[in-house]
């Protein structure tokens, strides 16, 4: 009499733990982003909530390799659990894996600007974010000159425009870019050349003989004190918040204006809240930014 033996195949609770896992970091870091990007959640507990997904995270990876590995060895149930605990794993892990290389490779910095030898000066100065990581409150020339040798190209711009015409660039760029506004210092060049600017359509066509005795301007009481500039005394100084698009990373920006031999220079200036190293972002919202100033000032912009 032949005897039939049924195999049972043994299951992979190494499989089915990081399938459990996985679902959870990943579910976590999606919440925590969510928090940070629209919520309440401070930069400093996004950042330690996500570092705990992503060692979740790593944590999943590796018992789903054993699982993997019970399936090749002795044919385990759990080899569908084991694929998807690495496909969840792959969100929180790969943000993690591209963080990590840009702090190894990109320079130890947070703030960046075009001009390192005269940055564009603070109208309000930015309050950094309190807590973990720290940083230095002071940049140094070291500094600087470790932003020279990685961003060699990060450099301002010089239009062949007016004062007012780059302004209104400026701030429709800013306006396009996500930049909210929150101060800005020198208003009184601007107005002046629009003043300048500025002629009744009524008197337009009359002559000189037309406008009748010209009457002495009298000296007029301030109202308010003048308030010192931020800058020098002809830049116009435009500084803002930025935050990144997906996580929610805050920025803030100041940007130069100033007028120079019948051309206006920009520069920027742009820095980051949260800890010392802004793993390349302001660099690249400076870099964009100017980007787009040259495309939307096209035709007026000079070497």
């Amino acid at each position: 009499m032949a005897i039939t033996i049924q195999y049972e195949r043994p299951v992979s609770y190494a499989a089915q733990w990081a399938r459990r896992l996985s679902l959870f970091s990943c579910a976590l870091f999606v919440v925590v982003v969510a928090a940070h990007r629209f919520g309440p959640l401070t930069t400093p507990h996004f950042l330690v909530l996500a570092a705990f997904a992503c060692g979740v995270a790593a944590l999943a990876v590796l018992m789903a390799a054993v699982g993997l590995a019970r399936l090749w060895h002795v044919g385990a149930r759990g080899g569908k659990a084991s694929l998807t605990a690495l496909f969840f794993a792959l969100l929180p892990l790969g943000v993690a894996a591209a963080a990590v290389y840009s702090y190894i490779y990109k320079p130890a910095l947070y703030e960046v600007t075009t001009d390192t030898n005269a940055p564009p000066p603070w109208i309000i100065e930015p309050v950094a974010d309190k807590g973990w990581p720290a940083r230095a409150h002071t940049i140094t020339p070291q500094d600087r000159q470790l932003q020279l040798d990685a961003y060699p190209a990060l450099s301002g711009r010089r239009y062949e425009g007016a004062l007012d015409r780059v302004y209104q660039g400026v701030r429709k760029v800013s306006d396009a870019y996500g930049i909210r506004i929150v101060a800005e210092d020198g208003m009184d060049n601007i107005l002046t050349d629009l003043e300048d600017l500025a002629v009744d359509p009524a008197k337009a066509g009359q002559g000189a003989e037309a406008l009748g005795e010209v009457p002495i301007p009298e000296a007029r009481p301030l109202e308010t004190p003048l308030t010192p500039h931020a800058g020098s005394s002809g830049d116009v100084l435009v500084q803002g918040e930025w935050r990144s698009l997906v996580f929610g990373l805050r920025f803030d920006v100041v940007i130069r204006l100033r007028e120079e031999a019948e051309t206006t220079l920009v520069d920027m200036r742009a820095a980051s809240r949260t800890g010392g190293h802004d793993l390349g972002i302001g660099a690249d919202v400076v870099e964009g930014y100017l980007k787009a100033l040259d495309a939307e000032l096209l035709g007026i912009a000079g070497d």
